[in-house]
């Protein structure tokens, strides 16, 4: 059956020209003029010393608490709107440019994850120094790849992108100060109470028992129900098997289900992305033949002219550095470095259509088959696997977050070159940050550099590391799959491509969409669909990587904010009079949840920070 195209963005406003640009007058006189050294000396302080390790330290505490992170495109492109309100109109581009380099450090802190597997799986730690050389070269190679799928993925296929798109909605909506004002005090209220709740969970023992987390209930909050009961379910499921897993050998007699939860989330994100990716691929050929014609004679706006020939050579250049340090370096063996860089070219294309129209970066997914690779071509060593899967990991994130940027600058029509500048800034602050977070918070929380694998009943409170959990637990399968993994493996994959299947077939379907479009009895039934009989594959998995309490929490903020959003969508359908601009819903990225969610993501992390660095400093005095 036929899928419908996604409706097409906005079309561009192309960005003036550098006269027109100098034209802006500032509403504030001490605001530099637009496209002055000063003005992006000041964009690029601001990204670089506030926005960007606030989005760093929040994604690399998720990372190594709830095991995901949330990108820091909206709390970026909104605090940084603040910063260039002041310029009017033209200030939604500065803003990008900000909201760009302050996502680069977030998505290399987020990797931070990669230093803790590293202690898990044993590893004797290089100096800091070539670890940060190591993270910036691969970082500096993604974004040049990322770069080099742009015209294809954005200009050709013109992907939606929902994330990038949301982002330039806010970015055009805080031209409005009362809006501006909203935002921020719902993500200040949210802060402060992430705060209270983090402070409250270490000095109150009755509470740290309920296993709450704000981060968690926040995050649950950003998604919603129709994400977070799946993995609910997941967890539920997986606690009443476990005296069967135990019973038949598939698990110890005091593992938790996670013990192999992961294995089957693994494979059930696989067994999904094997439905996504064959019909994206024949999405793509379609998009590319029915626009082929259309744009074959349209000329390239300036702003979005790149050089390929320099950027052809900027991967090369950096793919060449990622070998030498690995090498000479980290002293890594030179053909697994290059297959990591191989896989690198691969996934960021397939990840980044995936990324594109679904808004799911499989990241897992091309970990696990990269693992699987390896250990069928003979690899048995999983140091050697793991950094040379670490290329593909930060590829893929920071490579496919260029692409969401790049989608953001498309419909504001923000000069894609500069755009690339200020990620490759971004970069090298996040590579300092990755590593020197993952020190921080390891010498602070000693419990992060316990195994859980192999301490599955060892204390380490909030520290779940699901991500880490997941990433060693199948690098150590290298060369040794069991029958029990083989069989978990085919399961996963089994059961993901048979729902995802089903999934696409039903929503497809035109007189199911106008059913549960139709009445609130359609809506209980499209919800009870995609949350329970066939709730994605990508949702349901988190349940397997997270200990019980933890996919509860998740659970509870994804209700708890359904709930609100769906009473709040009433209440707007009864005060629908108004002159145009009056009483409008803020966009979905932006709705009150969304941001309290943000908020209290934000005020755990830094709480966290604060007190690890406190600890810290205790330490080493």
């Amino acid at each position: 059956m036929a899928h419908p195209a996604p409706s097409l963005p906005p079309s561009p406003t192309p960005t003036p020209g550098a006269s027109a640009s100098e034209l802006v007058q500032p509403r504030f006189g001490w605001l530099p003029p637009v496209g002055t050294w000063k003005y992006h000396l000041l964009l690029s302080a601001v990204a670089l010393f506030v926005l960007g390790p606030l989005g760093g330290i929040s994604a690399s505490y998720m990372n190594f608490s709830v095991g995901f992170f949330v990108g820091g495109q909206v709390l970026a492109g909104i605090l940084g709107s603040a910063v260039t309100y002041g310029y009017g109109a033209e200030g939604k581009h500065g803003a990008n440019y900000m909201q760009t380099m302050a996502a680069s450090v977030a998505s290399l802190c987020a990797m931070s994850v990669l230093i803790q597997a590293m202690v898990w799986l044993g590893m004797e730690m290089p100096p800091a120094w070539h670890l940060m050389l190591f993270v910036g070269c691969v970082g500096m190679f993604a974004v040049g790849v990322g770069m080099l799928y742009t015209p294809l993925l954005v200009d050709k296929l013109q992907l939606d992108y929902p994330s990038g798109l949301a982002v330039a909605n806010i970015l055009r909506a805080l031209t409005d100060k009362r809006l501006l004002k909203v935002s921020i005090s719902k993500l200040g209220g949210g802060t402060l109470l992430g705060a209270v709740v983090a402070w409250t969970t270490e000095k109150v023992q009755w509470v740290a028992q309920l296993g709450t987390s704000a981060a968690t209930l926040g995050a649950g909050m950003i998604v919603g129900s129709r994400i977070t009961v799946p993995a609910v379910v997941m967890a539920v499921f997986g606690a009443a098997l476990t005296p069967y897993l135990r019973e038949i050998g598939w698990m110890g007699p005091n593992d938790p289900f996670r013990k192999i939860g992961f294995l089957l989330g693994l494979a059930m994100i696989c067994g999904a992305a094997a439905v996504d990716l064959s019909l994206l691929a024949v999405q793509a050929a379609k998009r590319i033949s029915a626009r082929s014609t259309v744009q074959a004679g349209a000329e390239e706006e300036a702003w979005k002219k790149v050089n390929m020939t320099r950027l052809v050579a900027w991967v090369v250049v950096w793919g060449a550095a990622t070998v030498l340090v690995g090498t000479l370096v980290l002293g890594q063996p030179l053909g697994w470095l290059v297959f990591g860089l191989a896989l690198a070219l691969l996934f960021v294309l397939i990840n980044g259509i995936s990324y594109g129209i679904t808004d799911q970066n499989p990241i897992s997914s091309a970990f696990v088959i990269s693992v699987m690779l390896m250990s069928l071509m003979g690899l048995t060593n999983p140091l050697v696997g793991l950094m040379a899967a670490t290329i593909l990991l930060i590829s893929t994130s920071v490579g496919c977050d260029m692409q969401q940027d790049r989608s953001t600058g498309w419909r504001l029509g923000t000069n894609r070159v500069i755009q690339f500048r200020y990620q490759v800034l971004g970069v090298v602050m996040g590579a300092l940050l990755c590593v020197g977070l993952a020190r921080v918070f390891m010498a602070a929380y000693p419990a992060l550099t316990i195994n859980q694998l192999d301490n599955p009943k060892a204390e380490v409170g909030q520290w779940g590391s699901a991500m880490t959990f997941k990433l060693v637990g199948a690098i150590r399968g290298l060369g040794s799959l069991s029958d029990s993994t083989v069989k978990l493996l085919l399961i996963g994959l089994a059961v993901g491509f048979v729902i995802q299947a089903l999934r696409k077939v039903v929503k497809a379907n035109e007189g199911y969409q106008n059913y549960v479009k139709s009445s609130r009895t359609g809506f209980a039934v499209g919800w009870a669909m995609d949350s329970l009989v066939l709730a994605s594959p990508y949702a349901s998995s988190f349940g397997g990587f997270v200990a019980f309490p933890v996919a509860l929490w998740f659970g509870a903020g994804g209700v708890v904010a359904s709930l609100f959003n769906t009473a709040a969508q009433r209440g707007q359908k009864s005060h629908s009079a108004g002159s145009p601009g009056e009483g409008e819903a803020l966009p979905e990225d932006m709705s009150s949840m969304s941001l309290v969610g943000g908020g209290l993501i934000a005020g755990e992390s830094l709480f966290f920070l604060i007190a690890g660095m406190i600890g810290l400093v205790s330490l080493l005095a």
